[in-house]
């Protein structure tokens, strides 16, 4: 028995009474999903090939089609699920590791869920954001932990370099070739106009790009990819990416198959080769090494901006952000286990890392502790869902949120989990010149705009409710969080009380 052998997870349902033969739907579909049938003169489905990205179903002028997830299962128990049976099937045809995209669908505990916020009633009276000051524009950076002042008297405001942003979000390293020029241009423009930045993630950055450096984070990973001194020179920060989410402990790979044209001059490599990032950087084998280079980008920009270290969540990250904290970088970004990605072995992706709630809490205690929280700026992300999830954050102690996945659902992204297939029928995964002209990076753009101009709003709102002003005063604001149904241990380590105490 083989993979072949199993019934299609999805199925096409067509409305024959309804569908015109117009093969719309065989034409938007990259996966070959559907075709026409001269002998029988109808439309007919492969369903053994989609993955359920409902372009089909969208596009349809007669809305004839829907797609349903098949109830045909195989003989399953408690320790033998469905899906595990296949995985094993999968692997016994191929030989290969599994591949996924997006982040883990496992049912890990989702915190933000379980932690609800406090408002203002009485004695401290709720703000009014439509008619009252309020806020949202924060500083990331190293920030000093006291006053100084000079022989005059006066205040002295010497701060080392800080990245500015209008509301504490960025958007998260996701690079070229993994996303298409038309999703990087949607990125890009929608940060300038918001006054917030993007990652270019380890794929360097395109010539087109480098208009937008004042909101751009150029990003050092382990095969240095498209690192050049104009590069570095570009952004307003540039970040050294140790570790992501989705995939701790290993590196990055995008198939040859999109290393062309533009990808290949902009990651320096020859077309058809794939990249291949180290799981180590080769010269990081302690926090003194991680110094070193910290350093070492300093002096090629001339100390003019701030450096990111992007680490993963695992279980000893409060340890390893006390080390980086002292390492000389200006931020530090961590990202969860439920981080999405391009591409990741499905084990690692499902299995490794703990949940950026905890990491959050744990890592903002322990510099506290250290009294060294003020040496650097936490940025977080791994599944940031929404405005409430951002408020939450910042009450637990992060500066600012990444946000990715919720970005690429604002340009149509329907989480079909294939990106790495290059074959994204919404034009943002994928290379191939007639899927990605489907995403419009003016459209995309305004989308992406319009999307956190809400959570702006909603981020007022809310702080409003908690008569708080200002993301500096929300910020590490633990006592307006109360959970829900979790353990002692848990509330122990997010540092928050049961909601009734």
């Amino acid at each position: 028995m083989g993979v072949d052998f199993i019934y299609p997870e999805f199925e096409v349902i067509r409305n024959e009474s309804r569908c015109i033969a117009c093969r719309v739907c065989e034409r938007q579909c990259a996966n070959e999903v559907h075709f026409f049938s001269p002998e029988r003169g109808i439309m007919m489905s492969d369903e053994t090939k989609c993955v359920d990205c409902q372009r089909c179903v969208s596009l349809c002028p007669t809305r004839a089609l829907k797609i349903i997830r098949s109830d045909c299962a195989l003989r399953e128990n408690a320790n033998w699920p469905d899906s595990t049976i296949k995985e094993i099937y999968r692997q016994a045809s191929s030989g290969g590791v599994l591949l996924s995209s997006m982040g883990t669908p496992k049912a890990y505990p989702v915190y933000w869920d379980k932690i609800v916020i406090n408002a203002s009633q009485v004695t401290n009276p709720s703000i009014d954001p439509l008619r009252e000051p309020m806020e949202t524009r924060v500083t990331l950076g190293k920030k000093p932990d006291k006053i100084r002042r000079g022989e005059d008297g006066r205040i002295v405001y010497e701060l080392p370099p800080q990245i500015s942003l209008s509301m504490p979000i960025l958007f998260s390293a996701m690079s070229y070739g993994s996303l298409s020029y038309n999703a990087h241009a949607s990125l890009a423009r929608a940060a300038e106009e918001l006054g917030i930045l993007y990652n270019t993630g380890e794929g360097g950055l395109h010539e087109d790009f480098y208009c937008y450096g004042p909101n751009t984070i150029v990003q050092v990973a382990s095969g240095r990819f498209g690192v050049h001194m104009d590069y570095l020179k570009a952004g307003s920060a540039i970040e050294i990416k140790i570790g992501q989410g989705a995939k701790p402990g290993i590196g990055g790979h995008l198939p040859g198959t999109k290393i062309v044209g533009d990808i290949s001059r902009t990651r320096m490599i020859p077309e058809g080769t794939d990249a291949i990032s180290p799981a180590p950087h080769h010269d990081i084998y302690s926090i003194e090494d991680l110094r070193q280079l910290v350093f070492s980008l300093k002096e090629a920009i001339n100390y003019s901006k701030p450096i990111i270290v992007k680490v993963a969540a695992v279980h000893n990250i409060a340890a390893i952000a006390s080390g980086i904290a002292r390492s000389g970088a200006d931020i530090i970004a961590i990202d969860g286990i439920r981080g999405g990605t391009g591409a990741a072995p499905t084990r690692i992706r499902d299995n490794v890392g703990i949940p950026i709630e905890l990491a959050l809490a744990a890592v903002d205690q322990r510099l506290r502790e250290e009294g060294i929280r003020n040496n650097v700026s936490l940025v977080i992300g791994g599944s940031v869902r929404s405005s409430t999830d951002v408020v939450k954050a910042i009450a637990l102690g992060a500066d600012a949120c990444y946000i990715a996945t919720s970005a690429l659902l604002a340009l149509g992204c329907h989480l079909c989990r294939t990106c790495h297939t290059g074959k994204c029928n919404w034009g943002i995964a994928t290379q191939n010149p007639e899927l990605v002209k489907r995403l419009n990076p003016d459209i995309g753009s305004k989308r992406l705009v319009n999307l956190m101009t809400a959570w702006r709003h909603e981020i007022m709102e809310l702080m409003g409710g908690m008569g708080i002003n200002s993301i500096e005063a929300l910020r590490g604001n633990r006592l307006m969080l109360r959970g829900v149904g979790l353990t002692e241990k848990e509330l122990e380590i997010l540092g928050i009380s049961h909601a009734g105490e």
